[in-house]
């Protein structure tokens, strides 16, 4: 494999992953696959070798970008030049509604708080990496610490944020389950009654098809509460 090939490997390496990689980590990346065509030999000094190349190509081209290390690894990052532009996209989506998904992971970390990713993702039944980040990024949720489960997995919990977003005053204003019932007794909640029903919790027979418009409102996130949500609060 000609070197300019490896130099591009690295650089899609870095600029796929969502966190700072190691150079350790670069190398047992490279390394790791049984395929011959996709196991390249790279030490440590020469993925570091590669990387200053790289930059050295991004300051030569005039890129908005760079690599940079932080916490031990390498990830892209903007310059600071840009950070005025970077900071108008970020209003931007900080306007964006909720979507119907992100609205569903959000009740459960407000109901099941302090929860973890994969909890969540038991009661949703789906990934929800994406999803965290989204809430994150919109100071919804925070790291509240780490389960003592095997893992050590993160535990994330709701903002004051949250609470404004939503216009509650505390958690402790969240409805209660025999709210959550005569709001499931309107037949148009079928989204709600169908994450209910993930949750143990039965809902009523009559039902409609789910829309696809995005939730936003505080009685629209009340309707997606957990069965224990008394022992919860």
């Amino acid at each position: 494999m000609e070197y300019v090939e490896k130099k591009r490997i690295i650089e899609a390496i870095i600029f796929a992953s969502d966190e700072p990689l190691s150079l350790k980590e670069l190398e047992n990346i490279t390394r790791s696959s049984e395929e011959p065509h996709l196991k390249i030999k790279l030490s440590e000094d020469e993925i570091l070798n590669i990387v200053r190349e790289l930059n050295a190509e991004y300051v030569s081209a005039n890129r908005s970008f760079r690599i940079v290390q932080v916490a031990g690894g390498f990830q892209f990052a903007t310059l600071p030049d840009f950070a005025d532009w970077l900071g108008l996209m970020a209003k931007e989506k900080a306007k964006r509604k909720l979507s119907q998904s992100a609205l569903e992971s959000l009740a459960v970390i407000a109901y099941k708080q302090p929860v973890t990713k994969p909890e969540i993702e038991a009661i949703r039944g789906v990934n929800v990496d994406y999803i965290i980040g989204t809430l994150l990024e919109r100071d919804l949720i925070t790291i509240v610490g780490r389960s003592a489960t095997p893992g050590r997995p993160l535990l994330y919990g709701t903002t004051k944020t949250f609470l404004k977003h939503f216009g509650i005053n505390d958690l402790i204003d969240l409805p209660k389950p025999r709210e959550i019932d005569e709001i499931l007794s309107d037949t148009t909640f079928e989204v709600e009654k169908e994450l209910l029903k993930r949750m143990g919790k039965s809902a009523p027979e009559n039902e409609e098809q789910p829309t696809d418009e995005p939730l936003t409102s505080e009685a629209e996130l009340q309707t997606h509460q957990p069965q224990d949500s008394d022992n919860n609060q």
